[in-house]
């Protein structure tokens, strides 16, 4: 199970980003504390009981600045609980962090495939004290871990990768609520894939049904540069009104990005991270025999998604592999040369200049490389097999000279030659 302790100052949008799940029905209230009547039996007034509950309290607060508490317990996807069971591991959740007896409020939500609750509370007492939140995190971790154990739960891992796994699927227009679908999403992939530029991040991003561009301009003579994120359908079209990055998170905004990819690229460069899918491109590109459609499908099998980038003629000129199961990002140049954007243009488009092109595949049940059969035989069609990475992403050289700049300008205006 996976705990988020939010801390915020306004009770009344805690509430209404509930009750408005409430409304549309993917979301019920289950159970409360100190509550002013029963809330699952009176919706007309549940907001306005809501706020009423927690009125003395944020009154008598003294000095802090963000009172409310929304906190989200998210169990696997492999847990099956009731409402009751959900009821009783909030209550016992918010007994061991010290607010079982603070006003609360429990909502179960349903809107995506992990059901999961939703907490409202606030964090200061009747006096308009704080309660204390020393080591909050760690008693927070050690709560679940207790709590799994009690209501026989499943102890994951990765518990981000848990908590994330559930929106790593395609936006679908739908399914509603536009803005929050592409902010889970872009939150997600951004958290759990590697990408080192931004060519490739949004390479990443169309595979979930999600459009970024890069917007440029001047305002009141100063020049900026911003993100906007759009979701779109199977065929790229966009559907909805661009999404500035600001509405989703600072961190998913140009400067953001900026900070990802140069993180990104040095651990490339320190061989934390290497491509692991050279060989099932190279089989994919054997085994297709010149048939794009055949040769998306191939790799879909291997859980990769490829995209190509074409001009107005229809000639290939980019390629971007999503490695899904180990969640990274590459261009088909920083694979190799084998893999380039010329590669594909003559696979697809010029597949009679490939020599043995029939040439048959012999069988390999190995888990990685290859045997010298099937070496020769993919060497033959296509002469891929001088497995060097190939030359520096221009991409990321200029990234890199972007960041030196801005690290020289510091250290100008701090006096340090």
């Amino acid at each position: 199970m996976v705990a988020k302790i939010n801390r915020g100052a306004s009770l009344y949008g805690a509430v209404i980003y509930n009750q408005q799940k409430v409304d549309e029905s993917t979301a019920r209230i289950i159970s409360g504390n100190r509550m002013i009547t029963n809330l699952t039996g009176n919706p007309e007034h549940i907001m306005q009981q809501t706020l009423w509950a927690f009125e003395n309290y944020l009154l008598a607060n003294k000095n802090t600045e963000k009172p409310i508490l929304h906190i989200s317990l998210n169990p696997s996807l492999d847990d099956k609980l009731t409402d009751t069971q959900f009821a009783d591991l909030a209550k016992e959740y918010m007994q061991k962090m010290g607010y079982g007896d603070q006003p609360y409020i429990v909502y179960i939500h349903e809107d995506i495939d992990r059901r999961h609750i939703h907490i409202v509370s606030t964090c200061v007492n009747e006096k308009g004290e704080k309660i204390d939140d020393a080591y909050e995190w760690n008693r927070s971790m050690k709560a679940c871990r207790e709590l799994e154990r009690k209501f026989g739960l499943k102890q994951v891992e990765d518990k981000r990768k848990e908590l994330l796994e559930p929106y790593l699927k395609k936006a679908d227009y739908q399914n509603g609520d536009v803005k929050q679908q592409v902010s889970n999403i872009v939150k997600s992939v951004f958290s759990t894939y590697r990408f080192q530029s931004f060519g490739e991040y949004s390479a990443m991003l169309s595979c979930f049904n999600i459009e970024a561009k890069q917007v440029r301009g001047e305002f009141e003579g100063t020049p900026y540069n911003g993100i906007v994120y759009t979701m779109t359908d199977d065929e790229g079209k966009p559907l909805c009104t661009p999404i500035k990055s600001s509405l989703i998170g600072k961190r998913y905004g140009y400067e953001g990005l900026e900070k990802r990819i140069g993180y990104n690229a040095r651990e490339y460069k320190a061989k934390k991270c290497q491509p692991k899918i050279r060989n099932d491109v190279a089989l994919a590109m054997h085994g297709c025999r010149g048939n794009r459609e055949e040769f998306v499908r191939l790799l879909g099998g291997k859980g990769i998604d490829v995209v190509f980038r074409e001009n107005d003629e229809g000639r290939i000129y980019g390629a971007t592999f999503i490695d899904h199961k180990n969640r990274e990002v590459y261009n088909g140049s920083r694979l190799g040369k084998e893999f380039s954007a010329n590669a594909f243009e003559r696979l697809f488009n010029n597949p009679d200049d490939i020599p043995n092109l029939d040439a048959p595949m012999p069988e390999s049940g190995m888990q990685s490389g290859f045997s010298s059969d099937m070496e020769s035989a993919i060497e033959q069609a296509f002469g891929i097999f001088d497995f060097e990475v190939g030359g520096p992403d221009p991409q990321e050289e200029a990234l890199a000279r972007r960041l030196q700049r801005k690290k020289k300008k510091k250290r100008r205006s701090r006096g340090i030659s």
